[in-house]
């Protein structure tokens, strides 16, 4: 279920890492429960903050692109994961045609694009790419540094079908989160599987309703652990003050971001902890863009509401006008070359099939790594470790430390599941 990976994290294995691994059969079961009632998002990437007392998925992606970053070694992982993905959804499948991001696309891009392409490919399917960009008017061919090459083709619209002039697909694969909007050549496909579905892109996604979701099961699941449940999600205000345009928006931010670290307070005393506590305070409507920002006291308040302000002057529409989330920070107590990272989970239907660091150079512990500058380590298989032998003792056998990654970030998988069905404008068809 969860491979061995080597971790940039050494020394003793954590109290809550124990606590998963003593207790990876419940923990296996309570999710097979959970997939028997609940459909997990068709792809999934999950940044995971390890503070070593606490552990917390911090940022749910459904339109990955860092399938590039996958050893060699993980493909034959997602290969069988994107088969049984498929097979689930249409089990006649052929045709795939991947649509990606629209603008111009960096080579890491296209090389995420390339891998796609032969992970389905080897999954059994004939794959092509589709633009729904209006810039790309004809079949363009790009050459990536490995030598590869990878052609974008303007798609074709017809009454109720999508597709390329020769290419007639049944499933369609975005890779696209359409922060922009959805634009009109996506709707009312109603013969194809389109996936992920339309309501999983950022015009429908709210930060605040997948928090809400991940904290349900963050609680359901730590009973079963017999744990707090604070030590597997990150705390976060649930009030929605509308706009950041108006003064009563921005006077509602601050009350949230007083009361956040009020509470942070009293649980790092409860923990006997020394550092200070923080606060993330993002867009609850983007996954990039106009960012996410550190809050450590009252002067780093005023200085985001002084930001705000400009931006909004500067930005039409204002940027950060509508929801925002305040969330709870966490440090990473990981390294790579000394330098502040922390795991990306890649997840295929259920399926854990890998994943990467990011890293950036000019932020520490207490700011987001997900920003211009960032970079990507591949993560790579523990060719050390072995299945364990029979009457060995357990101490004997090396714990699988990316076991609590694993788990972690397929709790903010099945949050996302939880999330979908809420927004599915299908849920009550005919009902």
């Amino acid at each position: 279920m969860i491979p061995h990976f080597v971790t940039a994290l050494t020394g003793p294995v954590s109290d809550l890492e124990q606590r998963l691994l003593d207790a990876m059969p419940a923990v296996e079961r309570w999710f097979r429960l959970e997939w028997m009632e609940h459909t997990p998002p068709f792809y999934s990437a999950v940044s995971v903050r390890n503070a070593g007392f606490k552990m917390a998925a911090i940022d749910t992606d459904l339109y990955p692109d860092g399938w590039h970053l996958l050893t060699p070694g993980m493909q034959p992982l997602a290969v069988q994961a994107a088969m049984a993905a498929i097979e689930k959804i249409c089990p006649e499948a052929h045709n795939l045609l991947v649509i990606p991001k629209n603008g111009h696309h960096s080579p890491a891009y296209l090389s995420n694009l390339a891998r796609l392409q032969s992970i389905f490919k080897m999954g059994g399917l004939r794959v092509r790419l589709g633009s729904i960009d209006p810039a790309i008017k004809q079949s363009t061919t790009y050459h990536l540094p490995d030598g590869q090459t990878v052609t974008l083709e303007p798609v074709v619209r017809t009454k109720r079908r999508l597709g390329l002039p020769d290419f007639d697909p049944c499933t369609l694969l975005l890779n696209n989160d359409l922060h922009a909007g959805v634009p009109g050549i996506l709707e009312d496909l109603r013969e194809q599987y389109l996936l992920p579905p339309l309501h999983a892109s950022w015009p429908v996604r709210r930060k605040n309703r997948h928090s809400k979701c991940y904290e349900e099961l963050a609680k359901r699941l730590a009973k079963l652990l017999g744990i707090d449940p604070w030590l597997i999600y990150p705390m976060y205000e649930r009030r929605s003050p509308g706009g950041l345009t108006e003064p009563q928006g921005l006077e509602c931010l601050s009350a949230q971001v007083e009361s956040m670290l009020s509470r942070l307070r009293r649980k790092y005393k409860e923990y006997n902890l020394t550092d200070s506590p923080f606060v993330m305070v993002k867009s609850s409507h983007n996954s990039f863009g106009a960012g996410c920002t550190t809050v450590r006291n009252e002067s780093d308040l005023s200085a985001l509401i002084a930001k705000i302000n400009t931006l909004n002057q500067q930005s039409d529409p204002p940027l950060m006008s509508n929801d925002f989330l305040v969330q709870e920070g966490l440090l990473s107590c990981e390294r790579i070359d000394q330098t502040v990272a922390e795991p990306v989970v890649c997840m295929l239907d259920r399926y854990v099939v890998g994943g990467f660091y990011r890293t950036h150079p000019g932020r520490g512990t207490d700011e987001s790594l997900h920003a211009e500058g960032s970079v990507y380590t591949p993560l790579v298989f523990d060719h050390s470790t072995s299945l364990p032998q029979h009457g060995a003792r357990p101490a004997g056998a090396a714990p699988n430390r990316f076991y609590s990654y694993g788990v972690v970030a397929r709790l903010a998988m099945l949050a996302a599941g939880y999330e979908l069905e809420a927004t599915d404008p299908d849920a009550y068809a005919g009902g």
